[in-house]
């Protein structure tokens, strides 16, 4: 059940995708609220399964891969329509690769769930930590939400956009530069750790 909900939650992602690149309507803003639902579904996979007993490494696996998907996708999508600068994606997409390999790489070898993987207090915090965890994702849901909440305003009022749009701008500027920054911060860890266990070990090549 937990799975079909991260698979609908998918689905729903690239309607909301369609309906932000078609003429400019107050209707746009109900297409805000299909990504809220989203977003806020993200947390309601993780209960069912925790609730049905459903967990397993793969749902957890598979719930990893529908957010990087999720925030891909609308990082990408947004771009053409000009609500994102090229960096923005271009950062996640190196640090999700340079992730997402090693995640694969360990669990395949230790088993669990990849947030199982770190050691440290500080990368357990980061990376594994609930906390940041909600958080994170907190913070990339208002994001996009404020994106796609403003991208239609132009069109739709134009002479309070004229006033307000510069702020309203600037507040999804400073939305981006957290996000990207909270992304940065809770890959870092991973990649230390694996470089430094790596570094360590006899199979790196050092004689």
């Amino acid at each position: 059940m937990a799975n079909l909900i991260t698979t609908g939650r998918l689905a729903l992602l690239y309607v909301v995708i369609y309906f932000a690149y078609q003429p400019i309507g107050w209707w746009h803003l109900a297409n805000v609220a299909l990504l809220i639902f989203v977003f806020v579904s993200d947390a309601f996979d993780g209960w069912v399964a925790r609730k049905r007993n459903e967990t397993s490494v793969f749902g957890a696996m598979f719930d990893i891969a529908a957010d990087r998907i999720v925030e891909l996708s609308l990082w990408i999508a947004y771009l053409p329509l000009g609500l994102v600068p090229l960096w923005a994606p271009l950062i996640f997409i190196l640090r999700g690769s340079l992730v997402d390999a090693i995640r694969a790489g360990q669990t395949g070898k230790e088993g669990g769930t990849p947030f199982d993987m770190m050691k440290s207090p500080v990368a357990k915090f980061l990376v594994a930590g609930r906390f940041m965890r909600g958080f994170y994702a907190a913070m990339k849901g208002i994001l996009f939400c404020w994106l796609l909440l403003i991208h239609p305003l132009p069109g739709l009022i134009p002479e309070i956009w004229s006033q307000w749009g510069f702020v309203l701008s600037l507040i999804g500027d400073a939305l981006i530069w957290i996000v990207v920054v909270l992304c940065v911060l809770r890959g870092l860890p991973v990649i230390v750790e694996f470089a430094a266990e790596h570094a360590m070990s006899p199979d790196s090549g050092r004689e």
